[in-house]
């Protein structure tokens, strides 16, 4: 990856992280608990193919060819991204 591209990830990494960070505090102000955060990955049927599409982006990244397939693809994906957050925390 261009090494501007690789600081541009870096720095929108790192808003996103604090954004949460500051949304957790918010509500630990105000004494509620944070909303849950919702699926990230989503398995969309086309052709014969699921693809497994980033909701925030639109972009597919991967597909299968069952239904199961992509639904454990999703939940791996899904594993992939909480194991993230909880290192950011």
């Amino acid at each position: 990856m261009h090494p501007r591209l690789q600081e541009r990830a870096a720095v929108l990494a790192d808003m996103r992280a604090r954004t949460f960070m500051a949304t957790t505090e918010f509500y630990e102000k105000i004494g509620r608990p944070a909303p849950p955060q919702g699926p990230r990955f989503q398995a969309v049927a086309k052709g014969k193919a699921w693809h497994v599409i980033e909701i925030s982006t639109g972009l597919t990244k991967g597909f299968c060819f069952s239904h199961r397939a992509a639904m454990r693809f999703v939940d791996a994906m899904e594993a992939g991204v909480a194991s993230k957050r909880g290192a950011l925390q």
